[in-house]
């Protein structure tokens, strides 16, 4: 009361640390708290790695409207060198390159990343099953899961082609079926290593039942280390499926696909180097990208 007296009220409230007074400083929401917590002690090079990513996201969503011209009709002389009318010039036909490329790399993310969300979705089942139930079952599921380790990629995806016709999705389920496995073992390996930490212990001698320690403790002790392989793999998918459309693998022409633009324009690449150059520089720039956010996300999850 005297101290009151002494300076006054607003003076009082005036020294008190904000935040001790409901009111005086309105608080965080759970979001904002959580992402300033996450992001927080980032370096400056894993902040332009996520800024990357998200560009590269925004790039993918909204390729066709960013695009100058329409990607399949001529929008010039053909094999016209880059100029301001067509800033990476045009191809044999006369198409936009830098239209081409932007739905090109959109073509190229939007597949790996289905083909990433596959293998995590169904080859993360598989091995929750497996390091969760143990015994037979685990060793008939990843003796299943060997098979297919064994199966190479590439071959399998030129296979499937040869069998069904040549298509951008056909190639897509050719890589699929053999890139789950990785992720299978992956969860596998976690939440093999959980069932024997001490908390599962606790957990057990607490009454909880299978579904209860699967869901609440193993699936959430395996997504990490799950989300990391996956952003990893983003960079070689978008290599492979490029160097399969680079063989013929891909969408007929002319669909915008990288890999078959650089192949279409390989025999011109001393008079029009801008024709297989620039779809070879997108792919690049999209494993680049993916990579810096892959190791950036690693560093985040594991500093944590």
């Amino acid at each position: 009361m005297a101290i009151a007296q002494q300076y006054g009220a607003k003076e009082v409230v005036a020294e008190v640390p904000k935040g001790i007074i409901k009111g005086v400083t309105r608080p965080r929401n759970r979001a904002s708290l959580a992402v300033h917590q996450y992001f927080r002690g980032t370096s400056v090079a894993s902040y332009a790695a996520f800024a990357g990513l998200a560009l590269m996201f925004l790039l993918a969503i909204f390729a066709k409207l960013i695009a100058p011209f329409d990607p399949l009709v001529p929008a010039g002389t053909p094999m016209t060198a880059p100029n301001a009318h067509n800033l990476l010039g045009t191809d044999t036909v006369g198409r936009d390159v830098l239209s081409r490329v932007l739905c090109g790399m959109q073509t190229s993310w939007f597949g790996a990343l289905a083909v990433v969300a596959s293998g995590v979705i169904f080859g993360g089942l598989v091995g929750l099953i497996a390091g969760a139930c143990g015994g037979w079952v685990d060793a008939l599921l990843m003796r299943m899961t060997d098979v297919f380790l064994a199966l190479p990629g590439p071959i399998l995806a030129v296979a499937v082609v040869a069998a069904i016709g040549p298509s951008y999705v056909h190639t897509l389920f050719g890589v699929a079926i053999v890139w789950w496995p990785l992720y299978t073992r992956i969860v596998r390996a976690e939440v093999r290593k959980l069932r024997a930490s001490p908390h599962m212990e606790a957990a057990r001698v607490a009454g909880a039942g299978r579904w209860r320690l699967v869901s609440r403790h193993l699936l959430p002790g395996a997504i990490p280390v799950t989300i990391v392989t996956a952003s990893l793999d983003i960079a070689a998918l978008v290599l492979m499926l490029s160097g399969l459309s680079f063989l013929g693998l891909g969408a007929p022409l002319p669909a915008p696909e990288l890999g078959a633009m650089t192949a279409q324009g390989i025999t011109y690449v001393f008079n029009a180097w801008w024709i297989p150059v620039m779809p070879a520089a997108g792919v690049t720039l999209i494993a680049i990208v993916a990579n810096f956010a892959g190791d950036a996300l690693r560093d985040r999850i594991r500093d944590r």
